[in-house]
């Protein structure tokens, strides 16, 4: 190869952003964000052989405010979002870039990937506008394959999960929205599942990454918005609703 035709091509490699496609010439740029270093690390080495899978890993990000800040610079194809992470959760994200998922031209999609498989969180990250849901025990094949899916615009879950949604928004029998859970932010209903499993104050400061102060004044206000008196009221709201 020339110096002449080498120097093109680094300058249309330059210009689209892109390396070498991979197999079968696809490719997605992705962002990871998950407050879990050594989980993205995991991610990354599983998926992010760009040759072999196609995937571009072209951020990560560990809290709402990064999140948003490297999705905003980076304007990926496909962001795999946690939904428990310090600064308000996976649905501040959403909302957050609310403009960048509805971009016609370039729109930046969501595909939730988390621990958690229950039906609030799966239901609260669809209304905010992720494309899909799926778990973390996925494999990472399966995984690659949901991220070309969601990029094409395809709804993607894990297979029980699929019902959640489907229940709370083709039910004709069931309000889609609880309002009683609506009055909680998003910090204070990961507190009040954690309380309902019955953790310490201590033990959820740590998962959360918050003081223990910060811890008792979230469960001062479920407690306020809910007009419940103590942590078993709570614990007894929070198991009627199946979000223990």
């Amino acid at each position: 190869m020339s110096d002449a035709t080498e120097a093109n091509g680094t300058a249309e490699a330059a210009e689209s952003g892109r390396p070498d496609a991979g197999a079968g010439g696809r490719h997605v740029r992705v962002v990871l964000v998950d407050d879990h270093r050594m989980f993205r690390t995991g991610v990354q080495a599983e998926i992010g052989q760009t040759a072999e899978t196609g995937v571009e890993v072209v951020g990560e990000a560990a809290d709402v405010d990064q999140a948003v800040s490297v999705i905003t610079a980076t304007r990926p194809e496909v962001v795999l979002l946690d939904v428990h992470l310090p600064g308000g959760g996976g649905v501040e994200v959403l909302r957050r870039c609310a403009a960048l998922t509805a971009d016609a031209e370039r729109p930046v999609r969501f595909l939730a990937l988390s621990v958690s498989d229950a039906a609030e969180d799966v239901i609260g990250v669809i209304r905010g506008g992720a494309r899909g849901y799926v778990t973390k025990t996925i494999t990472g094949t399966d995984l690659v394959d949901s991220i070309f899916r969601v990029q094409e615009g395809d709804a993607v879950f894990s297979p029980r999960l699929a019902g959640f949604v489907l229940d709370a928004f083709a039910s004709t029998d069931a309000p889609p929205v609880d309002e009683d859970l609506d009055r909680l932010t998003q910090r204070e209903r990961e507190v009040l599942r954690l309380i309902a499993r019955g953790y310490a104050y201590k033990e959820i400061a740590k998962q959360l990454f918050i003081s223990v102060k910060t811890v008792e004044s979230h469960v001062s206000a479920v407690l306020r918005k809910l007009q419940l008196s103590n942590r078993h009221e709570l614990t007894r709201w929070a198991t009627a609703r199946r979000l223990v």
